[in-house]
């Protein structure tokens, strides 16, 4: 059985990033597949360390224990139930997902106070699981997956990417942080906040640092979205979903461009030309799911929200892997062309 080789591109978003959980479990379980490298933020970059951990101590089947393993401590765990136990049903809770009333105050806290007031402390309990689960290491020392970490550096703007050789447990929560909850991640002297800010999720390095000529991303956030929002919790949900992925979409559309130019210049030599020409691009989403998802259900880490997106992430990779497999290494499953202008 001949294998394909990927890159994996993984969004963040919360507690939607399990759907990305479910997509991994069931490509790591088809054994076609093999990693060359892997960038995430946020959540993307969650799955990617767990993943990262489990693939270098026991193969594909320890990469989906360790992903398994991480999203099960995180569900139901406080303080990240911030959703009443009875709304874990099925997905469809997601357009109806609302905090418990000392979190909706919390929530409402960090309109007007900052995490180094309401949370002094710095607790987040993110730590404690990746500290318990993951052997950073062991990563630095033996991975062989290429991984690209996104984290945003608060003095410029910038994006920061954390290698395996950087990687630690403060890179992965540097990646996570959200500015109006946590406090900035202080890391060499120099602080950082939530990489979704700027890159979610970076594609550049598994183009110029990798060398799968595919490239696989999971997204949370739908797009393009018809409906025009209208009240104030819909422009403050859309407001939120282009703040964490205008960064991608606008370097998505470089790709588009780059790539047709390079396709037409026929006399290009250049290295970057040559895999710009070679590029394929597959994407796997839910976009009906997604968008009907509130933006409080990124809080909800209840066992039966997070099954459930788990559970979806899988459908989806069957169907991708049955309509577009023979894709992998011959052309993109994704039409990158309908991101440029007309």
């Amino acid at each position: 059985m001949k294998r394909k080789i990927v890159s994996f591109a993984l969004q963040g978003g919360g507690s939607h990033g399990a759907f990305t959980w479910g997509v991994l479990d069931r490509l790591l379980e088809d054994g076609r597949i093999d990693i060359d490298g892997i960038s995430g933020a946020s959540a993307g970059a969650m799955n990617a360390i767990a993943l990262a951990h489990g693939y270098t101590v026991g193969g594909r089947d320890g990469a989906r224990q360790a992903l398994q393993d991480f999203w099960d401590c995180v569900a139901g765990k406080s303080p990240f139930s911030l959703m009443p136990d009875e709304a874990t049903s099925a997905l469809d809770i997601g357009t109806q997902s609302t905090p418990l009333p000392i979190f909706q105050a919390m929530l409402s806290m960090a309109r007007f106070f900052s995490p180094y007031q309401l949370n002094p402390f710095d607790i987040n309990p993110l730590r404690d699981i990746l500290t318990d689960q993951i052997d950073f290491d062991r990563i630095r020392a033996e991975c062989k997956l290429r991984l690209f970490i996104a984290a945003t550096h608060v003095s410029s703007g910038t994006l920061k990417l954390f290698r395996n050789k950087q990687l630690s447990v403060d890179a992965l929560l540097a990646s996570a942080c959200l500015p109006t909850i946590h406090r900035a991640v202080v890391i060499d002297g120099e602080s950082y906040w939530d990489g979704g800010l700027t890159a979610n999720p970076p594609l550049f390095p598994l183009l110029h640092r990798c060398s799968a000529h595919d490239v696989m991303v999971i997204l949370l956030h739908p797009y393009p979205r018809p409906e025009i929002p209208t009240t104030a919790d819909e422009i403050a949900h859309r407001l939120a979903e282009m703040g964490f992925s205008s960064a991608f979409f606008t370097e998505l559309q470089g790709f588009a461009l780059v790539k047709r130019e390079a396709q037409r210049d026929w006399l290009s030599l250049g290295r970057l030309e040559r895999r710009l020409k070679k590029l394929n691009l597959h994407l796997i989403d839910a976009q009906e799911m997604m968008s009907q998802l509130n933006i409080h259900s990124k809080l909800n880490s209840q066992p039966g929200f997070i099954h459930a997106l788990r559970d979806e992430g899988r459908s989806r990779a069957e169907a991708w892997l049955a309509q577009n497999f023979d894709s992998i290494g011959t052309r993109s499953s994704f039409n990158l062309a309908r991101l440029l202008p007309a």
